[in-house]
């Protein structure tokens, strides 16, 4: 089969009561579009059906797979997904579509050369905070914890970035390949660790302002994770204080 021009990775950890909806909306929209595509579900540890009802969708549509982890983190199903993706361009979707699949148009024009009215980027990055982007549902207590977080990013680790954390990413493929085996951390702040390393590497990204609706079915501890993704900025600085 040719290379798929878009692979769409979609980390899981328990996600049966809502994987089935987010396959078949992301398996309509890609399927309207005119390129080649694949979803990569990338499931960590699931204790729940979520293997099997993905394995339902991977069944009808050969261009679905499912990788079957051992339980590690977000971070650790992220990367494997990456990897195991085969797409020119590798977008990251959370399970819970709090950026609609259809955002990803937002983001693909940026890595376009300059001269053709893009970025030229390596990395584009949905963005919660840029221009353009709209907040739905979020209570006031998240978004301030979710502010304070970015703000010891910025001074600790990635100085020029206003989101590091929307679940709404998409590399260059070879970038993907670049980044990805570098990866150290299986938690929630391996995105910070990613474009630490994207940061130090050169390489550019860019951020663009999508529509963002809050779910409340989150698998984010808002302190429990707080405190360790704290902790891991620390780990960032010290395992990275090395030129890659």
């Amino acid at each position: 089969m040719p290379q798929p021009f878009l692979s769409v990775v979609i980390p899981t950890f328990n996600e049966e009561a809502r994987i089935k909806g987010t396959l078949s909306r992301v398996i309509e929209y890609l399927s309207g579009q005119d390129y080649q595509w694949e979803v990569v579900v990338a499931d960590d540890g699931s204790t729940d059906h979520t293997a099997q009802l993905v394995g339902l969708a991977v069944v009808e549509h050969s261009n679905v797979r499912v990788l079957r982890l051992p339980h590690r983190g977000k971070g650790w199903a992220v990367k494997n997904g990456m990897l195991a993706a085969e797409g020119e361009y590798r977008l990251l979707s959370d399970a819970d579509l709090s950026v609609p699949i259809e955002q990803v148009e937002r983001l693909l024009p940026l890595f376009e050369p300059q001269d053709s009215g893009g970025a030229g980027a390596d990395i584009v990055l949905g963005s919660r905070e840029a221009p353009g982007a709209v907040r739905i549902g979020e209570p006031a207590r998240r978004h301030l914890m979710g502010r304070f977080f970015n703000f010891l990013v910025g001074r600790l680790v990635v100085p020029d970035l206003a989101d590091t954390q929307c679940g709404f990413k998409c590399f260059r493929g070879e970038t993907a390949e670049d980044l990805f085996p570098r990866l150290t951390l299986d938690g929630f702040a391996f995105d910070v660790e990613l474009l630490h390393l994207a940061r130090k590497r050169r390489l550019t990204y860019s951020e663009v302002g999508v529509d963002w609706y809050y779910q409340s079915q989150s698998k984010v501890r808002p302190i429990q994770d707080s405190l360790a993704m704290t902790l891991d900025l620390l780990k960032i600085r010290w395992r990275h204080r090395n030129p890659v």
